[in-house]
């Protein structure tokens, strides 16, 4: 079905159920809109992809005179 011939049955409908027709798709809308909600994250997803230089922990050299 094309865009043209669905606006031609659309439009060839009464009044009443062109209403109808405008609620659904605003609920379609409504319920395309729940699905891309940002899902739950996964336990340990990043595992192994950050990796920390092995002086991390070691005192900066700006503090040196205060240890």
């Amino acid at each position: 079905m094309t865009n043209t011939s669905l606006k031609i049955d659309i439009e060839s409908l009464p009044i009443s159920l062109r209403k109808e027709v405008a609620d659904f798709v605003a609920f379609l809308k409504t319920k395309n809109k729940r699905k891309t909600t940002i899902k739950s994250r996964e336990f340990g997803y990043a595992k192994g992809k950050i990796q920390l230089s092995k002086d991390f922990d070691e005192p900066l050299d700006i503090f040196k005179e205060y240890i």
